[in-house]
């Protein structure tokens, strides 16, 4: 789904009125009720609601929410910023159809005065003060210090809110997960917009609740984006994990190779294979020192293992390349790097196993640590080449400062992949994708709780355990094993809370994982987070 700047949303927005002869009207009526669709869904037992109404399109929509929301036989009050006379002509031809008075208010004293009791009563309360247009002025208007009194307001009131489009006060076009200073923005429980997401919906920290896109009947041929910037849906994901053939066999889905493991770290490798086996890998050999193979068979007895140095090495060693070389031969995809250690020897046997596999190759933890300070020698082409690096990682791969490489985290990906030839998966706060076109796909799935040991091996796992299944899709699967993993850390997270949140509970979870997917994949709206 291609995400959009504000000001390409607002040119789709005329394209399809202008030359697809979609009424500017019937978007609004479709966005506002879209909006009370969402609200009756997600707060079923809401029977109160306040509508914030600003005075552009985006109040239009609220009005055209607050006027279904009426006609479901619900308690509604509509406030609305400043006088109607100054209405856009959408939004009064929608004040016009509203069976209920709005309360007007003019002034910041006005709005102290009438919020405090209207809200104060609220089941929900709807955002519908600013949309993607808004845009901080330096010196503050009369109409924006109404909006600030009125965001304030809502802010210390306690019913959840329901932001349209944006939550007023937001910049819809920041990248970067920043908020204006100057600004004050209103708090949100959820976030519906239209059309298609903004790059606010995808890196900005909105809201710990659900981000939807309604679809309001612009036709897919209008939506243009020159941002070459995706979010990756649960349409998307569920369009390749088909129902299986009836007479499947573990042959069909794909063997996994997986390198790693060492003294102390045998787990990051075992759960690297479960992580594979999990998504649906029909098979799985880890191959790691000698000393450490009972670890990791004991950890799941579906793993096999292979046997990497002599009956005592705790690490592997440049000479184990050969001998890992031979096994990857005969296997789908190989997986390098979680808990290989950073032990002498291990950087050049890493560097012969990259340079000699002739199968897709998922690059992860001490596997990326030994180009750390070389990247030039990383590069696809030959073979598929999928690196996922964490932030810090990535900082020792491109000897940036982890601040540089957070600032920019969508440049970043796309010019490493661009320039190696590979698909630079990079970890994080919304994980974004890199492809060597230049296309950049970003994962709003995940939390806070994800931040913690070994989910980045489980994640390694399963991107391997994706390409082995569709040979052929390797963007797909890359995405969607990306997906999975943050709605599989999504499904832990409700079960046992942020803190309490280990590595292992996403593969427990995996399966709620995929079955939110598929239930997602058939609603109308597309769910982001």
């Amino acid at each position: 789904m291609k995400i959009t700047t504000a000001a390409e949303m607002s040119a789709i927005d005329r394209a399809t009125t202008e030359r697809h002869g979609v009424p500017s009207l019937t978007l609004m009526e479709n966005a506002g009720s879209a909006v009370a669709d969402f609200a009756r869904a997600h707060w079923p037992a809401a029977n109160r609601f306040t509508v914030v109404c600003g005075r552009g399109n985006n109040g239009g929509d609220g009005l055209v929410a607050a006027r279904r929301l009426h006609g479901a036989g619900k308690v509604v009050e509509v406030l609305l910023l400043g006088a109607a006379e100054g209405l856009k002509a959408d939004a009064a031809s929608m004040l016009a159809r509203l069976p209920l008075r709005p309360i007007v208010a003019c002034t910041t004293e006005e709005v102290g005065r009438e919020y405090a009791r209207s809200l104060a009563g609220a089941d929900l309360i709807i955002d519908a003060i600013f949309g993607t247009g808004y845009r901080p002025r330096e010196d503050a208007s009369h109409s924006q210090e109404l909006a600030e009194a009125a965001i304030e307001a809502i802010n210390a009131a306690s019913a959840p809110v329901l932001s349209v489009d944006l939550p007023s006060g937001s910049d819809a076009d920041v990248i970067s997960g920043g908020a204006d200073v100057r600004t004050v923005v209103c708090r949100s429980s959820a976030v519906i917009t239209f059309t298609a997401p903004k790059p606010a919906h995808m890196f900005a920290k909105l809201t710990r609740g659900t981000i939807e896109v309604a679809p309001i009947g612009t036709p897919e041929v209008a939506i243009v984006s020159a941002q070459n910037l995706h979010a990756v849906t649960p349409q998307e994901v569920s369009a390749l994990f088909v129902p299986r053939a009836l007479d499947s066999n573990k042959g069909t889905f794909g063997h996994v190779l997986v390198a790693g493991g060492s003294l102390g770290k045998a787990g990051a490798a075992a759960m690297c294979g479960t992580g594979a086996l999990r998504i649906g890998a029909g098979l799985v050999t880890v191959a790691g020192p000698s000393s450490v193979l009972p670890t990791l068979a004991g950890f799941a007895p579906e793993l096999m293992t292979e046997p990497l140095g002599d009956a005592n090495s705790h690490g592997v060693a440049a000479t184990d390349a050969a001998r890992l070389l031979e096994l990857a031969k005969s296997r789908d995809v190989l997986a390098i790097g979680p808990g290989l250690s950073q032990r002498p020897g291990v950087a050049e046997f890493v560097h012969r196993v990259v340079k000699g596999s002739r199968c897709p190759v998922v690059l992860d933890a001490d596997g990326l640590n030994a180009f750390a300070g070389s990247p030039e020698t990383l590069q696809g082409g030959p073979r598929p080449l999928i690196l996922t690096p964490h932030p810090g990682e990535m900082a020792r791969l491109t000897g940036r400062s982890v601040a540089e490489i957070q600032a920019n985290r969508v440049g970043t990906a796309r010019e490493f992949a661009r320039q190696h030839r590979c698909v630079l998966v990079l970890k994080g706060f919304r994980t974004v994708i890199g492809y060597a076109n230049g296309e950049v796909w970003v994962v709003a799935t995940g939390n806070p709780g994800m931040a913690t040991g070994g989910t980045g091996d489980i994640l390694t796992g399963m991107i391997a355990g994706a390409l082995a299944q569709f040979p052929g899709y390797l963007e797909e699967a890359v995405r969607a094993a990306v997906f999975l993993h943050g709605l599989a850390g999504d499904a832990a997270a409700e079960r046992m809370g942020e803190e309490a949140l280990v590595a292992t509970d996403l593969l427990r979870c995996l399966p709620a994982a995929f079955r939110k997917m598929r239930q997602r994949a058939q609603a109308r709206n597309i769910r982001l987070r």
